[in-house]
């Protein structure tokens, strides 16, 4: 009997995702292990490995088509002895157990559509404004080959299926002139808007929708507030420069930020009043300094996290934010490496912004904002002196933390980026 492949739930939030790329073909036979898609989550583009083992049969839901339910039957596996040419998708693919209703999408039929397929692909299998375009895999693939619209193809199999013969036979002499804008992730550009201004409309992805929700309900339910301290950087960074010399036959070299890491971990320790979250009616004091660390990667910001940072060596939580970053930039971060996290930084001192204030990332109790470190005026042992000196301003919860502890915090920071041996011993 056939193995019905459903949309997985990649992370706890999931609830439904963008099926990105299919990595096997109608064919193909697939042992347990081997990835089968890249899907993209709430969170980030992640790989999907097949539980099953079996020939690949028939494809359900095809690459690029967004809003897939968790549970939606994407695929469909013959197993051993069984023939993959008597496996056909499900016609209509829909969860095991209906999710809740999906919004109405302005390009939907007036009929209802499932929800396996809200809305076609950004590739040559594209809808015509309304319509969803039938076509057999086969005939979807040589249409990429052959960059044929499919929208402008007519189909001769069942109910307007298009096949193999059809996209061949294709002269392209009817072909659109251009996508219509329900099949491109970024229309051309429109006429003059309501501001009497060209531009481009282009859908968010699932993350970008991810951070516009979370970042509001932060700035309506969380009651912010900011302080901000000085720090001069010039001990530290000499530190730094000692410290890449004696460790540069590791193959190892520690960045500004490696040290501010380990330094807001090391305040933490000192400060755990600050390491905490606002939970309605109880706080969560937390005995571990988890830093989340904001990266921008090409889908939006995420922020993979350096567990237990008080603890590890310098060296550690550079190699480990390398490897982070990299994976992020990629987005192949797994759901363990940036979910959690007690606190949150955010650097935006190699832009040259000077100061600003960051948004808490709920239900974290508070983030800290580093800016660029840049030569100032300073008073140094009572003499006034020009320093590199770098502004840093924390945001805290004031439900979970109070000012005076955000001080204390802040002080510990500075004092430990101003006096660095803290960092190392």
């Amino acid at each position: 009997m056939a193995i019905e492949i459903k949309m997985p739930a990649l992370s706890p939030t999931m609830e439904e995702g963008t099926l990105a790329k299919w990595l096997v073909k109608v064919g193909d036979t697939v042992q347990s292990g081997d990835i089968m898609a890249e899907i993209e989550t709430d969170k980030a583009t992640m790989e999907f490995e097949a539980v099953d083992e079996g020939v690949l049969a028939a494809i359900a839901v095809d690459e690029g088509t967004e809003n897939v339910a968790v549970g939606t039957v994407i695929a469909m596996l013959a197993e051993d002895g069984e023939d993959a040419g008597d496996v056909s998708a499900p016609s209509a693919s829909a969860p095991a157990s209906p999710p809740a209703p999906a919004p109405a999408k302005e390009e939907a039929a007036p009929e209802p559509a499932p929800a396996a397929t809200p809305s076609p692909p950004p590739a040559p299998a594209a809808s015509v404004s309304g319509d969803r375009v039938i076509a057999s895999p086969l005939a979807k693939r040589i249409a990429g080959q052959k960059g044929v619209d499919l929208s402008a193809v007519t189909g001769s199999g069942p109910r307007g299926r298009i096949v193999k013969a059809d996209v061949e036979g294709f002269d392209g002499a009817s072909a659109p002139a251009a996508k219509s804008a329900s099949s491109s992730a970024a229309t051309a550009v429109q006429p003059a808007s309501d501001f009497d201004a060209p531009y481009e409309e282009q859908k968010l992805n699932n993350v970008r929708k991810v951070i516009a929700r979370r970042l509001t309900e932060a700035k309506q339910e969380i009651p912010h507030i900011y302080l901000t301290v000085d720090v001069r950087l010039d001990p530290l960074l000499a530190l730094r420069k000692q410290l890449n010399a004696s460790l540069e036959a590791d193959n190892v070299k520690l960045s500004v930020n490696d040290l501010i890491i380990k330094a807001l971990a090391r305040a933490l320790q000192r400060e755990p009043q600050c390491n905490v979250s606002f939970q309605g009616d109880v706080m969560h004091q937390y005995s571990r300094e988890d830093v989340s660390v904001a990266v921008a990667a090409p889908t939006g910001l995420i922020t993979p996290i350096i567990r237990d940072a008080g603890r590890k060596g310098l060296a550690e939580i550079s190699q480990e934010m390398k490897e982070l970053a990299g994976k992020a930039r990629e987005g192949k971060l797994q759901p363990h490496e940036y979910q959690g996290g007690t606190v949150s930084l955010s650097n935006l001192g190699m832009f040259g912004t000077k100061q600003f204030d960051a948004v808490i990332n709920p239900p974290q109790g508070m983030i800290l904002a580093v800016g660029a470190g840049e030569q100032r005026p300073y008073v140094v042992d009572g003499a006034l002196q020009v320093a590199t000196v770098m502004s840093v301003t924390g945001s805290f919860d004031h439900r979970a933390i109070d000012g005076v502890d955000g001080a204390k915090l802040l002080d510990q920071f500075r004092n430990l980026i101003e006096n660095p041996m803290g960092l190392v011993v």
